[in-house]
């Protein structure tokens, strides 16, 4: 079994907040989203080691970098 753990990903789901601190809060937060892309390379990276090797867990985290 491989854990993936993903930072803050790009997705509808920050348009459904109504509360506008929260919503103003998540602009800020979600800035620096990764693209869900991005966890799907990470997931065929594990899928794709060899039988002798067990990748146990990736944790993907956004950085700063513009995408």
């Amino acid at each position: 079994m491989t854990c993936i753990h993903p930072g803050v990903v790009e997705s509808e789901l920050a348009n459904s907040i109504t509360d506008p601190v929260a919503a103003e809060a998540m602009k800020a937060y979600r800035a620096i989203a990764l693209r869900s892309d991005a966890i799907g390379r990470a997931v065929r990276f594990a899928i794709q080691q060899p039988e002798d090797v067990d990748v146990s867990e990736i944790v993907v985290r956004p950085t700063h970098a513009a995408h």
